[in-house]
């Protein structure tokens, strides 16, 4: 899958910390958080790694996406996931302009991928 990542020699809690502010430079506020860790331990019985899935949004441009077309909700919000992997966190994020085929999209996509770049590629 297409994405926008970078591993980082952080611990997944500073690079959570790190992304999360990252993001709210690039005009993005976190709407949801899940803790895949700690649903598949309690759920499941499962031990993870870090885990953690983290749904960014920037009002601006989701208002903008959604009047091209409303089924762009599907892809609401954009997906940012931290992860323990050896020898640090890496932390990735969906990249808009792979997911989009209507070139109408082309130009919006792209100022979301740049956002979206510049936040992940600020902490490493």
């Amino acid at each position: 899958m297409d994405a926008i990542e970078t591993t980082v020699a952080m611990t997944p809690e500073a690079a959570e910390a790190a992304i999360r502010a990252a993001l709210a430079d690039n005009g993005f506020g976190v709407l949801t958080e899940i803790d895949v860790q700690a649903t598949f331990k309690a759920k499941l019985g499962l031990d993870r790694p870090f885990l953690k899935i983290l749904g960014a949004c920037n009002p601006g441009f989701a208002n903008r996406a959604l009047e091209l077309d409303p089924s762009v909700a599907l892809l609401l919000p954009c997906n940012v996931v931290v992860e323990a992997v050896e020898g640090g966190t890496k932390v990735s994020a969906v990249d808009p302009t792979a997911l989009m085929n209507d070139p109408a999209f082309d130009a919006l996509a792209a100022e979301v991928s740049a956002k979206l770049s510049a936040a992940v590629a600020s902490l490493g």
